[in-house]
């Protein structure tokens, strides 16, 4: 894959340590010349860029006069706790920084592909699977600090009925926790599959359209592909959301 502009300053200022730590970790590179790709580099420019908007944003918070900046961030601030209001019932302000940051990391790295000389990284299969074992990592650790590990287990075993035959009791757990394992684990393969396939066919239509009409038509598909964005970054957000659900949740 041509390598981007960005990338290669990355490369020619960086690429030297990025080896050798490389090699320290006994990863040997595809291209030893060029360690750092196109998707980690446009991941390094989308965290640079929100920093920058954060930091922004930040720098002009006023309860008089609300800039458009703050104004966006509030808008994005209440959606997102109306969204984990909605599915988590235990606290779910807890965890709305991370979804706001998940959300407008996943967001920023589907739209950045519509920037000439930027590609999105989230058309590349690590960058989702990154996203979906950080969540997947995440709402497993705050079930189990709602919980209590103890706690956590029963929510892989099934009910628990005092009422329930003890012969069912003893066999519902057996049957029940490796499905509930297997399942677990098929979240990550769901959530990376669904992002990555989704953002990596709209760049490919994109650009053979744009190969074959230069005008036109390919911009009907470029807002075809923003739509994909937002919708592809709701649709993770809301299943992080009820993954968060369902592990802080208390049994009865």
């Amino acid at each position: 894959m041509e390598q981007l502009a960005f990338t290669a300053l990355l490369n020619r200022l960086f690429g030297a340590p990025v080896l050798a730590l490389l090699h320290l970790l006994r990863i040997n590179p595809k291209h030893p010349a060029t360690p750092i790709t196109n998707a980690v580099a446009m991941e390094i420019l989308v965290v640079l860029l929100l920093t920058i908007f954060f930091l922004a944003v930040r720098a002009k918070l006023s309860v008089e006069q609300p800039g458009a900046l703050q104004l966006t961030m509030e808008g994005i601030y209440g959606f997102v706790n109306n969204l984990a209001g909605e599915t988590v019932s235990n606290h779910p302000e807890k965890f709305v920084p991370y979804l706001i940051a998940l959300g407008m990391f996943i967001l920023s790295c589907n739209l950045i592909g519509l920037v000439p000389g930027l590609e999105s990284p989230t058309a590349v299969p690590v960058v989702p699977l990154g996203c979906a074992i950080l969540t997947w990592v995440y709402y497993h650790y705050q079930g189990v600090r709602a919980n209590g590990p103890i706690g956590y287990l029963t929510h892989f075993i099934g009910p628990q009925d005092k009422d329930m035959p003890l012969a069912v009791r003893l066999f519902l757990p057996l049957l029940l926790f490796p499905i509930e394992i297997f399942s677990h684990l098929a979240r990550m393969m769901s959530l990376t599959i669904r992002l990555y396939a989704n953002m990596f066919a709209g760049e490919m239509v994109t650009l053979v359209f744009f190969s074959l009409l230069p005008l036109g038509v390919p911009i009907l598909f470029e807002g075809l592909h923003i739509g994909v964005a937002f919708i592809q970054t709701y649709i993770f957000v809301l299943l992080a959301c009820v993954y968060l659900g369902e592990a802080t949740a208390h049994e009865h």
